[in-house]
């Protein structure tokens, strides 16, 4: 038998932020997962935007992950072959098992990290018996279920997935390789799908490394033949759903193993119960098109681990009540809210055909191409300047 305060079920990124978090904060902890090293596995790969890079500094390992990851500085918007803007970019790509590698080695040596798997978990309103498929026993105050889209553990816990939008999406990895040039004359691009009918929102590339990561996003059912015939023929199915891409990309070729990995929207019932929480997609899944993910992630577990644990551990006791107020924490609820609906309208103004998501298209191709005029009229005076023509940038 093992005892701790915290067991943690599930060492992906939200169970390896949330042991990081503890053991730095001097919480008595144990991690437990089948992988020493996590492998590699087609999810996150890239963060992005000021909020997302703000809430993965309030965890505390922004400048590990960071320092691992490819800042592109600058992101082309795009649409109908039209450049429409070139805004300065927060986004640094990185792959998930580098993501997760990387958070790991943040893990103190004070948690305890067992390779194995959770088989059952007997709760109570004092300590939990988790039972490990090695044949290991822990007695925790608190399991932390972190173990993200496998459902068989919570069910013994009469914990049930509620499915809200089966195959919401499909998202597509590979690296995309410019043909004819050694580099593409972009940082990073997204570009929005040209027509509704083809069922794409956008396609994104970034850098990751010296590789150019593309990420395609679509909304199909997995069994549609396009995906069969994308496999087969990825360049040409790609050209035909964004005909006009290669006016900005130039010609190119894909590299590597093509990923494809469709996702349920769904959310829990039955998990308000004493001596068990949920953190991250074991809690309820978000769209990847949204790219919310890391948000919901790095708020639930800031969130349990800087303002929750710390308050549970100080008094006797596990229950539901106090587990509750982590699910009714207004921050939690905020953003699961706002991931939530952003899932919804992403879709409905990428591919429903009504006159106000049609109008919505449109408001945003022009939000978007006037932002660009008025960046370019703003960089102007510094680009024709004596000054300018005289002295390059560095960069240049």
């Amino acid at each position: 038998m093992k005892y701790t305060d915290i067991a943690i079920i599930g060492g992906g990124l939200a169970g390896s932020t949330a042991a990081a978090m503890l053991g730095r904060a001097g919480v008595a902890a144990i991690l437990v997962d089948p992988h020493a090293v996590y492998p590699p596995d087609f999810r996150i790969e890239k963060l992005g935007g000021a909020e997302q890079i703000t809430r993965l500094a309030k965890t505390g390992l922004g400048d590990a992950v960071l320092r691992r990851a490819t800042h592109d500085g600058v992101n082309w918007i795009a649409r109908y072959g039209i450049l429409l803007d070139k805004p300065p970019s927060l986004q640094f790509g990185i792959m998930y098992d580098d993501l997760v590698n990387t958070i790991r080695a943040e893990v103190p040596g004070s948690v305890q990290t067992i390779i194995g798997k959770a088989v059952s978990i007997v709760t109570s309103a004092d300590r939990q018996r988790i039972t490990l498929s090695n044949g290991d026993i822990i007695s925790a105050r608190l399991a932390v279920i972190a173990n993200g889209l496998n459902v068989g553990l919570r069910h013994t816990l009469g914990i049930e997935r509620k499915i809200v939008s089966a195959c919401h999406s499909v998202s597509i990895g590979f690296d995309l390789v410019a043909v004819g040039r050694p580099v593409f004359p972009f940082p990073a691009m997204t570009y929005f799908s040209e027509r509704p009918s083809d069922r794409i929102p956008y396609i994104t590339l970034f850098p990751i490394g010296k590789r150019m990561r593309a990420n395609l996003f679509v909304y199909r059912a997995i069994d549609d033949p396009w995906f069969r015939e994308f496999r087969r023929a990825p360049v040409e199915t790609l050209e035909a759903a964004l005909p006009r891409l290669k006016r900005l990309t130039g010609a190119f070729t894909t590299s590597g193993e093509i990923k494809i990995r469709p996702a349920d929207l769904y959310v829990n019932t039955g998990y308000r119960q004493s001596g068990i929480v949920l953190v991250g997609d074991a809690f309820r899944t978000t769209c990847p098109v949204t790219g919310t993910g890391c948000d919901k992630v790095f708020t639930d577990v800031q969130r349990l681990c800087s303002v929750y644990i710390p308050a549970w551990l100080a008094t006797e006791g596990m229950g539901e009540a106090k587990i509750a107020a982590f699910y009714d924490d207004p921050v939690k609820r905020a953003c699961d809210s706002w991931s939530d609906a952003k899932a919804h309208d992403f879709r409905k103004v990428s591919i429903d055909s009504g006159l106000y998501w049609r109008a919505q298209r449109w408001a945003r191709f022009g939000n978007w191409l006037g932002r660009g005029l008025l960046r370019r009229l703003a960089d102007a005076p510094f680009q024709t300047s004596p000054q300018s023509r005289h002295h390059p940038h560095p960069a240049e």
